[in-house]
C-alpha cells in the first residue's frame, strides 16, 4: 500500500474512536503496519484527535525509530510492536480506555462468551493478561505489556486470528485485525460486549458462557473456509470507508 494512503487510513481510524464513544481526550491510539516496507504508522503521543492529520501522523521503522512526523509517536508504540512481532496476521491495532472494557481489565476479569453477538466476532473467551512483575514494570514497561498479551495467548493456546482482542490487566483493551477498519470495528464490538457483560454480571453474578456448540456455530458460520454468512459487516471492517 502507498505510504500516503496508509497514513490517511490510520488518521481516519484514530478520528473514528471518539465518534464511536471509545475514547476521551487523547486516551487511545490506532496503528497499522506495512511489513513489506518495514514501517509502522501510529498516532503521535498526547495529540488531540481533532488536531490529527496525515501530515502529523508518525511513521517509525519496525524497531520503533521515528522516520516521519513532527511529534514523537505514542508511548504505547512498543506494545503495538510486540504484537506485530508475534502476531503475523495482525496488520492494524487499536488501543482504547473505553469504559466497560477498561472496567473489566481493572477487575482482572476475562470476558466469557455470554452470547451469540460475542461468538459472531470472537472464538471464545477474550482473555485478561497476568500482572507484570515489578521488574517488568520498571524496565521496558510498554514492550512487556505487549508481551504479556503474547504470553497469555501462547500459554492458553489461543489463536490471535480467531480471538482478535485482549484485556490488558489494570490497563485496557487491545484489538487487532487485517486492516485499520477491521481493528476499529473489533474495538467497538468489544466495548459493547463488555457493556453487556457488566450489566449481566450485576444482575446474575454466576452467569456462565453459552454452550460451546452455539459459540462455535456462530463463529464458524462467519469465519473460516466453511463460512456461509459472509455477506455482511462482521469482521470485515466495513463500518467506514472514508
Amino acid at each position: 500500500m502507498d505510504l500516503n494512503e496508509l497514513k490517511r487510513l490510520v488518521t481516519e481510524g484514530n478520528k473514528e474512536l471518539p465518534k464511536l464513544g471509545l475514547v476521551k481526550f487523547s486516551w487511545g491510539n490506532v496503528s497499522a503496519i506495512d511489513r513489506e516496507k518495514g514501517i509502522i504508522v501510529i498516532k503521535p503521543v498526547g495529540m488531540p484527535y481533532a488536531e490529527l492529520s496525515a501530515e502529523n501522523i508518525c511513521v517509525t521503522d519496525l524497531g520503533g525509530h521515528q522516520l516521519e512526523g513532527p511529534e514523537p509517536p505514542s508511548v504505547d508504540l512498543d506494545i503495538h510492536r510486540a504484537l506485530y512481532d508475534n502476531f503475523p496476521e495482525c496488520n492494524a491495532i487499536v488501543h482504547t480506555h473505553s469504559t466497560f472494557a477498561t472496567a473489566m481489565a481493572q477487575l482482572h476479569r476475562p470476558l466469557p462468551c455470554f452470547g451469540t453477538t460475542h461468538a459472531d466476532y470472537f472464538a471464545g473467551e477474550i482473555p485478561c493478561t497476568e500482572p507484570l512483575t515489578e521488574a517488568e514494570i520498571a524496565d521496558d514497561y510498554e514492550w512487556n505489556t505487549g508481551m504479556a498479551i503474547v504470553r497469555c495467548f501462547e500459554r492458553r493456546g489461543i489463536s490471535p486470528k480467531d480471538v482478535p482482542g485482549a484485556l490488558s490487566i489494570d490497563h485496557g483493551p487491545f484489538t487487532w485485525g487485517g486492516d485499520v477498519w477491521d481493528a476499529v470495528h473489533k474495538a467497538a464490538v468489544l466495548e459493547e460486549l463488555c457493556k453487556m457483560a457488566v450489566h449481566m454480571l450485576a444482575i446474575s453474578p454466576d452467569i456462565g458462557a453459552i454452550p460451546e456448540a452455539m459459540s462455535r456455530k456462530h463463529f464458524y458460520r462467519k469465519h473460516g473456509p466453511n463460512a456461509y454468512f459472509t455477506n455482511d459487516d462482521y469482521g470485515h471492517g466495513k463500518i467506514k470507508r472514508g
